[in-house]
């Protein structure tokens, strides 16, 4: 069986905001911009992995979902509660000083972890945690 990763969806607050950091801090292409029934889709990807999509998307795309949930979901995405996602780098140290500079919201400095990777987190504008590992040795 060959099963790859295609897509994952992270969710953002401010598609602008959102392309700014992925974008113009990340070096990520914009594959797709997409709006339907006021919500709005947009998917970057990087050069590198031309098969593989991070969907930027309202942080509850359902036309359906109630007043309540939409709000429930807002909270948990303002808190940074919700999952974003892991990038690998072939120099953690250098990406995390460039995000930096860039105005990136740390959350972690570069550290060797246990698990054997060198890696560094920051928060994207909507909240969500993103990490940037690179394997010890590298």
């Amino acid at each position: 069986m060959d099963i790859k990763l295609s897509q994952c969806f992270i969710a953002v607050d401010d598609h602008d905001k959102a392309l700014a950091f992925y974008r113009d801090v990340l070096g990520l292409e914009v594959r797709n911009d997409v709006g339907f029934e006021g919500m709005r889709w947009v998917t970057v990807g990087s050069p590198a992995q031309s098969d593989v999509e991070i969907v930027l998307e309202p942080p509850l795309a359902d036309p359906n979902a109630s007043p309540a949930d939409r709000q429930a979901m807002a909270e948990l995405l303002a808190k940074g509660m919700l999952r974003g996602v892991i990038f690998s780098t072939e120099d953690c140290d250098a990406t995390f000083e460039r995000i930096r500079a860039a105005g990136g919201e740390v959350l972690q400095e570069p550290v060797d972890q246990p698990y054997g990777v060198r890696d560094c987190a920051f928060r994207d504008p909507a909240g969500n945690m993103l990490r940037f590992t690179q394997p010890r040795g590298q």
